[in-house]
């Protein structure tokens, strides 16, 4: 039986697009969306970046990024995040355009540099005689765990303020769900709704929204951006029960001072 369902995640997961590992047992946004609360950056004192303030180089902004220094609780890869990006997408409506950037890594507005990483949660170590049903459960909570794109961009004078605002005005105009094609394939996402709350930064958001998967069952995803002066970083997280990273979140925030 467990057998059978190791067969049909992994054939899941590698008919969806854009690298999305997942499996097909379930969703795990629903206790964000219930907790859901403005951040405190978010909620209007807001400090805007400095007039005139010059964006940094993609070599710059690449030295902000995290790394696995940051991470103790993640694996680390740059590799995996360049996988992502590697697989054109593009949203059905082109309202929702920011959110797909984030989804995507793409550079949203005019940024003049750019910096990209991937983590997911790292796996507990297996003792040597683990037994098969033990490995077998290990395999599932990795595949159902959570795996989280970092992007981090920099812009000119306001554009980090700008690019923060257009995904709020997406996730408005977006709220009802939205879809994305990737190499030809469609995936679906259902209501977008605000996640939970985000401290750091000069503004946060969040938000959760759930992804069809083929079978008829969703995935949770989270989308987050923390704007730092005139630097944005987000933060696309998937997964079976994928919660919002805040670890991660966090080490990305503080490094960018």
């Amino acid at each position: 039986m467990r057998t059978a369902l190791v067969r049909r995640t992994v054939l899941t997961a590698s008919a969806l697009s854009l690298g999305l590992l997942v499996t097909a047992c379930g969703s795990g946004d629903s206790d964000a969306k219930k907790d859901a609360k403005p951040s405190a950056a978010a909620s209007g004192a807001a400090s805007s970046a400095a007039p005139g303030a010059k964006g940094k180089s993609d070599a710059e902004v690449a030295a902000l990024v995290v790394t696995q220094a940051d991470l103790a609780d993640q694996v680390v890869s740059a590799e995996s995040a360049a996988k992502v990006v590697a697989m054109p997408a593009e949203a059905e409506n082109a309202a929702c355009k920011p959110l797909v950037q984030i989804m995507a890594s793409q550079k949203p507005g005019a940024a003049t540099g750019l910096g990209r990483t991937g983590s997911k949660d790292k796996p507990k170590e297996l003792p040597a005689n683990a037994t098969a049903e033990q490995r077998v459960e290990a395999t599932l909570k990795a595949i159902g765990g959570s795996q989280t794109l970092v992007t981090v961009t920099s812009y000119d004078s306001k554009g980090a303020e700008e690019a923060l605002a257009a995904v709020k005005t997406a996730a408005t105009a977006c709220a009802a769900g939205f879809t994305i094609t990737s190499d030809g394939d469609k995936v679906k996402f259902g209501a977008v709704a605000p996640g939970a709350a985000v401290t750091g930064g000069d503004e946060a958001v969040s938000y959760a929204a759930p992804m069809d998967l083929e079978d008829g069952d969703k995935s949770a995803t989270h989308f987050v951006a923390v704007r730092k002066g005139n630097t944005l970083a987000t933060f696309y997280t998937w997964g079976l029960k994928a919660e919002q990273p805040k670890t991660v979140v966090d080490a990305q925030v503080k490094k960018l001072g």
